[in-house]
């Protein structure tokens, strides 16, 4: 029995077959590679401003709660200028817990384990300073204001006073130890953020020292000028009265 030609015609089509198939398999395999190229990179850029967002944190905890030493050590330990500052710590740890879910963006679990213990221990230590900070305030002018309070009631009041102002020590204590840890963390998110942390640190300590100005600069020259006519003044002054 003869076939007819016509029952070979799917032969011919088999190339058009293939090369849809080849087609589709290449776009697929061009897809997965595209989505999977797509979410490294966008990976590497989340790991990278988690690690800059957390570093910079750290620093500036660093960098004002050493201000805040200086601070304390010039004047009344717990005045307006340390606890500003204070304030100034806590207001930057506020920003780490609106921004917490970010630090899942980290690979390293080890490392974000740190930075969250750093910044626990830091709001623990900033808290408890400020906390006790107002209370002693607060003894301080009721002692102040009731001089006729009775000796029990005053003796009350000196040893919340004494309990208070240990507190505080030992809270500001823990707030300088945890920013020397966030010192280290930064070290450690230098790679991550590609960027050298201590920069910012030299960009503060220069704000803080501020530039000479010209003024000043000519200060002692002007000083020195006008400190040479005062005694040239004074010596054609004597010499006038020892000739009279």
């Amino acid at each position: 029995m003869a076939i007819p030609a016509e029952a070979f015609d799917f032969l011919q089509n088999l190339d058009t077959v293939w090369a849809i198939v080849a087609g589709a398999v290449l776009a697929t395999a061009g897809g997965i590679a595209a989505s999977q190229l797509e979410h490294r990179v966008d990976t590497s850029r989340s790991k990278r401003q988690a690690a800059l967002f957390f570093g910079e944190i750290m620093a500036m905890l660093s960098i004002v709660v050493s201000s805040a030493e200086r601070a304390k050590g010039i004047g009344d330990p717990f005045g307006p200028v340390t606890m500003r500052l204070l304030r100034t710590v806590r207001r930057e740890i506020d920003v780490y817990d609106r921004n917490r879910e970010r630090l899942f963006e980290i690979p390293d679990p080890a490392l974000r384990a740190r930075i969250h213990t750093v910044l626990l221990r830091a709001t623990m230590g900033c808290e408890g300073t400020i906390e006790a900070a107002t209370e002693a305030t607060a003894i301080e002018t009721e002692l102040k204001l009731n001089p006729t309070m009775s000796d029990e009631q005053r003796c009350h009041l000196q040893a919340r006073l004494a309990d208070q102002t240990d507190r505080r020590e030992g809270g500001f204590e823990f707030l300088v130890e945890s920013a020397a840890q966030a010192r280290n963390l930064t070290k450690e998110l230098e790679p991550l953020a590609g960027v050298d942390f201590t920069t910012l640190a030299r960009a503060v300590q220069s704000l803080q020292n501020g530039p000479v100005s010209p003024l000043e600069e000519e200060a002692p020259t002007a000083r020195r000028a006008l400190d040479l006519a005062l005694s040239t003044t004074g010596e054609a002054r004597a010499n006038d009265n020892a000739t009279s």
